[in-house]
This record gives structure tokens, sequence and C-alpha cells, in this order.
């Protein structure tokens, strides 16, 4: 090896020999700087804390809802033809039974008037058979040949009348008319909706519940509500409850009355409800961050003779800061509140803060 090269081997390992002093000399600084309970063999973590105890839960559901009126219907034909008369002014109160639409039942009309001949002519001989019937002057079979012609005609009026009735479209209820959809003259066929119909006087709304509320919602509980573009608040008295709970989303579907809501609400509006629920007097609560989440329960880290122990816990009620909390943990427990990322079980752990129920409410 020639002296140049032997000379560069030296120089080479004396750079990393220095950068390696740096390295180590760096590690132990920030070794020396790092925080107590956070470095290997450390004192224990600071932490904060909160002290379960018992206390009043005020429980108000928020849920959102949708505006109905009190019926609502499509208006469409029960057959097929062609519009002869159209009286439907478009967002007009109309009372039941006014005729709305009229179809060409030229056809119809006069075979109803064929058969009203027809009935004449019935009525007349059966009424004839019947006076000689009693005097014996014609058979009884006769006669029963005349009334069961008489009967079916009649049969065949009430038949027509109501193949009849089918070309018209009368108001169902007292209601307001929706948007004209069609023209006179128009051909129209049983899947042609030509306008809407709604009742306005009361106004219902449905809104939808998780399963778990169930059993604290009953008939006549009061709901407060708002709508956006609408000032002031209303409420909505229930007045039925879904008998069963959806199988596919696990809510239950609850129906109230809207209590004097004015003209301001319309069907299909969009509601923030808030239901106000039994309060619970003795209910342990925790705070919402102190949850922790895992694929099969919730659990909490508590101080056991100042280590960390994860405990797993049934939750309950859930308001906007805090957990109810139904089994797992007991009053007087401290719960780890926060570095609940850094603690693993047995981690040494004392409380820079301990609050109570008084903080969170």
């Amino acid at each position: 090896m020639s002296k140049g090269k032997w000379i560069a081997g030296i120089l080479a390992v004396s750079v990393v020999a220095g950068l390696s002093y740096v390295k180590i000399k760096n590690n132990q600084k920030a070794a020396a700087n790092m925080p107590m309970g956070k470095g290997p063999g450390g004192g224990p973590m600071t932490v904060s804390g909160f002290v379960a105890s018992y206390s009043k839960l005020s429980n108000t559901l928020n849920v959102t809802g949708s505006i109905l009126a009190s019926d609502e219907v499509q208006l469409q034909p029960e057959i097929s033809g062609r519009v002869t008369y159209l009286n439907i002014p478009e967002g007009s109160a109309v009372s039941k039974g006014t005729l709305l639409v009229k179809l060409n039942d030229a056809d119809l009309q006069a075979q109803l008037k064929k058969l009203q001949a027809q009935l004449k002519i019935a009525q007349s001989n059966e009424q004839r058979l019947a006076t000689l019937l009693k005097t014996n002057g014609v058979a009884q079979q006769e006669y029963d040949a005349a009334l069961n012609t008489l009967n079916n005609v009649e049969a065949d009026i009430e038949l027509l009348k109501a193949q009849i009735d089918k070309t018209e479209i009368r108001a169902p209820f007292s209601g307001r008319l929706g948007l004209r959809n069609i023209s006179m003259g128009a051909m129209v066929t049983p899947a042609t909706v030509v306008t809407t119909l709604q009742n306005l006087s009361v106004l219902k709304m449905d809104v939808t519940l998780p399963e778990k509320y169930a059993g604290v919602i009953g008939i006549n509980d009061m709901m407060q509500c708002s709508v956006d573009g609408v000032d002031e608040p209303f409420s909505a008295r229930v007045i039925a409850i879904e008998p069963q709970i959806d199988e596919l989303t696990r809510n239950l579907k609850v129906r109230a009355l809207v209590q004097a809501a004015g003209k301001k609400l319309v069907p299909g509006a969009f509601v923030m409800v808030k239901l106000k629920l039994k309060d619970i007097q003795n209910a342990v609560l925790i705070p919402a961050n102190a949850i922790i989440p895992d694929a099969k329960s919730k659990k909490v880290i508590i101080a056991d003779s100042s280590k960390a122990k994860f405990v797993v816990v049934e939750t309950g009620y859930r308001t906007e800061n805090e957990v109810q909390i139904l089994s797992g943990i007991n009053p007087g427990d401290t719960i780890v509140t926060s570095g609940l990322l850094q603690l693993k079980p047995a981690t040494p752990v004392k409380f820079s803060k301990v609050n109570s129920v008084a903080d969170i409410q």
C-alpha cells in the first residue's frame, strides 16, 4: 500500500470516530433534558386526572327530523284518457269533493243511456208479470226470468257508473293544491301525476332516534324544535312511536304533532330537535376524552397505587362533554385524562391537576 493511501485511511477513521463521539454527547444531553417519566428508567409520568363521583345527568337528546303535512297525496287518474275538463288553480285551497279533472267519457255516457232505456222496459215487464202472477195468469218461471233481467240491467248500470266515476279526479280532502303538471286536452295514464294536494291545517313531524332510546321516550313527551330561516323555535308533542326498530338502521321512528307553528313551516323542512329525556339522579360521569375505544370494548385508565391501570367500562348516555359510566369504575376512582397514548399498564403516574364533575358541566 502506498504512503498516500495509508494516510487517507487514517484520516477517514479519525473523522468517523469524531462524529460518533459528537453523537454520543448529544444523546447524553438530550437524555439529561428529557422530562421525568418519558425516558427509560425515569420517574412517574405527570398527567391530569378526574375523580369519578355521583351526579345528576340532565339528559337531552339532539336529533333531526322532517316536517310533514297532516294529509298529502299525489293525484293520478285511475284510467287512461283525454282531459276534457281541468280545474287546478295552482297553490289554491280547495274543498273536499271539488272536481279537478274530467276525462272523455262520451262512449260511457252513450252506454249508460242505452242501459237506462233497457231498465225502463225491464221494470215494466217485471211489474206486469208480478200482477199476473198473483192471479196465476203466468208461470213462476216466467216471472223469475223477467226479475233476473231487471236485476242484470241494474247491475250493469252500477258498473257503468263506477267506470264513469273513474274518469273524474276529485279532491279527497280539503287542502292546498300543488303545481299543475298537465294541460287541457292532454292524454293521461294512471302513471301521470296531475298535481299534489296537502292538508296544512295540522303539521306533523317524523324523527328518527337510536334504538337505545326506545325505552325512555313516551307518548306526550315534548320536543323543542327549530328550523333554519324561522326565527322562533316551536314545540312538538309525541303522538305515536313505531312499534318496532328498523332492522337495517337500528333506529326507531317517532311521530310528533307540531304545536302552534303558524304559516312559516312547510312540509319537507329539515328540523333540529332537542328532546328532554328523564333526568338520572345518581349517574357516574367522566370526561368524554378519557374514553379509549378499541375494536371490542371501551377502556379508561385509572390510578391504582399510583400506577396506570386499564379498565374496561360500559358507557351509557353521552352529552357534549361527558359520558355516563354504567360499569367498570366506582365513585372515588381517579381517572387519567391526559397522556393516554403514552401510558402503558403499570406505568407510574402522578397528577398535576385533578378535576371533578363541576369542572366539566
